[in-house]
């Protein structure tokens, strides 16, 4: 593994620890670049949850050093309390479900929103 790697490794790692909730995405909250990154998105903020977000897109080592970290695939990926949530399908099954709202400790502003669809 090269420095530049390890550099973004770390990066991503501190990143994930400094940050409550964090989605790494296609795009940003404002612009998202793909359908999922969009949904997962439209999730968050539907549930009011404050949230950071990195786009992986300028740099495509960031997606491979966070799939490293994270064992998953797939973007987008949401981390809350430094552990993997999961993609867009398990963060819109939770959204559904009413336990995304548990795990992003905002149930009392989630019971209105619980089953509003999303895009």
């Amino acid at each position: 593994m090269s420095d530049t790697e390890n550099q973004i490794r770390d990066a991503i790692s501190q990143a994930i620890s400094e940050h409550e909730v964090i989605l790494f995405m296609k795009g940003t909250p404002d612009a998202p670049a793909c359908g999922f990154s969009a949904r997962t998105v439209a999730a968050l903020q539907a549930l009011e949850a404050p949230f950071a977000a990195v786009d992986i897109l300028p740099d495509p080592r960031i997606r491979e050093e966070l799939s490293a970290i994270s064992q998953w695939p797939t973007i987008p990926q949401l981390f809350v309390g430094g552990e993997l949530v999961g993609g867009c399908d398990i963060v819109m099954e939770m959204y559904e479900s009413g336990e995304l709202a548990q795990t992003l400790g905002v149930e009392d502003r989630a019971e209105s929103h619980q089953n509003a669809p999303l895009l």
